[in-house]
């Protein structure tokens, strides 16, 4: 018993990191959300990564959206919000474990929503736009109008 208790003290800092690694590796499996620039968006849309575009429908006629969006706005006309119904429809729209690109206006709501899906392990791997599209559209990027 004595040398199981000398072992203990001996290795108890290697037991406990070793279980904080693994624990860690489990938890990394769905990484954190990554905040994305420009050249990166483009980069990625290149590759043929979905983006979601969650801004409210009066915002993407106001200011356009970047082609090939999937346009599932997070909130009605009233800024009130159904969490359920909009994942929903995102998953009709993205497979869960293909990368995933969320866009609102200026990269707030878009990050909020990011980090709930990353924390939730809903998609495998999230982008949030830092800058959204304000920031595509300061840098003259591309953008098509919405009717």
């Amino acid at each position: 018993m004595i040398n199981f208790f000398n072992f203990l003290k001996r290795n108890l800092s290697k037991i406990f990191i070793g279980k904080l690694i693994f624990i860690c590796s489990a938890v990394s499996a769905y990484a954190d959300v990554e905040n994305i620039d420009n050249q990166k968006l483009k980069a990625l849309l290149l590759e043929g990564i979905s983006i979601v575009d969650i801004r409210e429908e009066f915002e993407w006629r106001e200011t356009g959206i970047i082609p090939n969006s999937h346009l599932i706005t997070f909130f009605d006309s009233a800024g009130k919000y159904n969490l359920e119904k909009w994942l929903i429809e995102l998953k009709t729209n993205v497979k869960r474990y293909d990368p995933l690109i969320i866009i609102c206006r200026s990269g707030r709501r878009s990050l909020i929503l990011a980090d709930y899906l990353s924390s939730k392990e809903l998609f495998f791997k999230v982008y949030n736009v830092e800058a959204g599209i304000n920031g595509w559209k300061s840098e003259s990027m591309g953008v098509q109008s919405v009717q």
